[in-house]
């Protein structure tokens, strides 16, 4: 709990004011001297202070605190996204503290729960009662809130995105209060809440409806990408509930994943049973090592890229087409779904009609591999960015999903910023740029393959998930999102008239520069946070500072 006394580091105004409001009794769980890191190590910043609430009561005060002390507000959990949303000079707000199970029904699967809790720690608590998430993406540290937040999705035709399981939620926005929302009740709140990049205000209750426990029963292959492109829509995605695909472009090979459920009750009766795969190159110790050792080797000599593909991933799933590489195992699905992300790393994804996919992977290939007329493989890519003297590496991840199974906004449950096409199915396409012990690639390896990369989804009509690296305009928003981007920043105006959840990110990607005043400067709004100026960091990546505004006396 904080005092005066632990924020001696404040600003005396500040502090006063926390003061005044310590008489209510509500605990302020603040603290200085902290230092934030993305997951990735990609962005770090240094909040004026770090607070870590563990009731609702605690929430709103600290938002309304927020707002006397003329402070921005940014909630933070895993901090999985690579990019600088969630970085801030000013106040922090973690929930990892705020993360109780409320209400568990098994006979209808709803469960109500703090927003801060994990995903593994949900997961688990369903899984005590019979219960599961109905999809996941390929990690578990995301708070639920989190998940939601920035669009998370698994990989299948049969589901959309993580948040179509949820029924209702709880806001505190920046008056301090909370709201409820639903479907129902107030449906312009919660379908921008349920995907909101952290610019509304402070989600602090979810309600969801989980599915009866099952377990996946899955198998993977790696075979040539023609033979991915021959039964793409009509055999490919539909052979199993779940299936998502490994690209390696040098190669011009493609791993494929799939897995169907499992009921609790076939593993019960024994005519099932659970085991697991062996130990890949990439999960064991000397793979793990090797892999990132050859990696940071790439940085100095590009060139050995393609071998690097060729031998790692040869080693990790087989050298040969086929059958002969079939790897398969039994879990239940909070662990079936996983995916070991290995290392720091640079990440562009963008949702694109599903149909287009095996052109996009073609034209990008054909690019990577500077394919001439006559080559296998040729397409004319139409990329008008060279791609001489250039190496990425791989996989590029593909996955599925379709947001009109379950979703839509005639059901009052599609987010407005959801990225997906609202008439079919839509397929991820998931550029990485590894950072071998928080080195940056070299030779502008990164920019110059990212610059290509959103050139081409832009041809095929993509939208960039949220949570990524990724270089948009809000113009061009606008234009993509047409009515659904007008009604959210609609409700953002309304629910946080005076930008206390807005921060350099949000004006970059969402808010835009907007007009300038009289005197020539751009106008902001009266609590956002302005900057970032970006400082390489000591062992990689950059350090942000923002700039937090004035205090104005109480």
């Amino acid at each position: 709990m904080a005092s005066p006394n632990d924020l001696s580091t404040l600003p005396t105004e500040v502090r006063t004011i926390i003061t005044i409001n310590a008489s209510d009794a509500i605990p302020f769980r603040a603290r200085t001297a902290y230092a934030h890191r993305t997951w990735a190590r990609t962005f770090s910043s240094l909040p004026e202070l770090f607070i870590q609430p563990e009731s609702l009561p605690e929430v709103e005060k600290a938002v309304t605190l927020a707002r006397q002390c003329r402070r921005r507000l940014t909630t933070v959990g895993s901090g999985h996204s690579p990019s600088d949303i969630t970085c801030t000079s000013s106040w922090m707000l973690n929930l990892d503290n705020f993360s109780r199970i409320l209400a568990l029904d098994p006979a209808t699967g709803l469960c109500t729960v703090e927003a801060g809790i994990r995903l593994h720690r949900l997961s688990a608590a369903l899984d005590a009662a019979g219960l599961a998430m109905p999809s996941l993406g390929s990690i578990n540290e995301q708070s639920i809130a989190g998940a939601i937040s920035t669009g998370t999705h698994g990989s299948s035709l049969r589901h959309g995105l993580v948040s179509e399981s949820i029924v209702a939620l709880k806001v505190t926005l920046a008056d301090g209060k909370t709201r409820a929302c639903s479907a129902e009740e107030r449906p312009e709140l919660f379908r921008a809440a349920l995907l909101s990049v952290g610019a509304l205000g402070v989600v602090t209750e979810v309600t969801l409806r989980a599915v009866p426990a099952f377990s996946l029963a899955w198998s993977q292959t790696i075979d040539s990408d023609a033979r991915l492109f021959e039964g793409w829509e009509d055999v490919l995605w539909k052979q199993a509930e779940f299936v998502r695909v490994w690209w390696f472009p040098y190669m011009r090979r493609a791993v494929v994943w799939k897995a169907d459920k499992v009921a609790k009750e076939e593993l019960e009766s024994g005519r099932v049973r659970h085991y697991q795969p062996r130990t890949s190159f990439q999960d064991s110790r000397l793979g793990y090592i090797l892999y990132q050792n050859l990696l940071a080797v790439a940085r100095w000599f590009p060139r050995i890229t393609p071998w690097i593909e060729w031998f790692v991933f040869g080693l990790n799933y087989g050298f040969s087409n086929g059958e002969s590489t079939r790897v398969s195992g039994c879990q239940p699905s909070y662990e079936g779904f996983l995916l070991n992300c290995l290392y720091s790393q640079f990440v562009n994804e963008w949702a694109i009609p599903l149909h287009k996919g095996p052109e996009a992977l073609q034209r990008l290939g054909a690019w990577i591999n500077r394919l001439q007329p006559g080559d296998p493989g040729y397409v004319d890519h139409q990329i008008p960015f060279s791609a001489e003297g250039l190496w990425v590496h791989s996989p590029v991840e593909v996955r599925v999903s379709d947001t009109t199974v379950n979703s839509s906004a005639a059901r009052g449950n599609r987010p407005y910023l959801d990225i997906t096409p609202d008439d079919g199915p839509a397929l991820y396409l998931n550029a990485t740029m590894y950072r071998p012990y928080y080195r940056d690639p070299t030779h502008e390896a990164t920019e110059r393959y990212y610059r290509a990369f959103e050139w081409l989804m832009r041809d095929l009509g993509g939208k960039p998930h949220w949570a990524k690296t990724f270089s948009v305009t809000p113009s061009e928003f606008a234009t993509w999102y047409g009515d659904d981007w007008r009604q959210f920043c609609k409700v953002r105006d309304e629910a946080d008239p005076e930008g206390m959840f807005v921060g350099p990110w949000h004006r970059r990607y969402l808010l835009g520069e907007g007009s300038a005043s009289n005197e020539g400067e751009i106008q902001r709004l009266a609590l956002e946070e302005v900057g970032f100026v970006h400082e390489k960091a000591k062992g990689g990546g950059f350090c942000v500072f923002g700039r937090q505004n004035p205090v104005v006396p109480v």
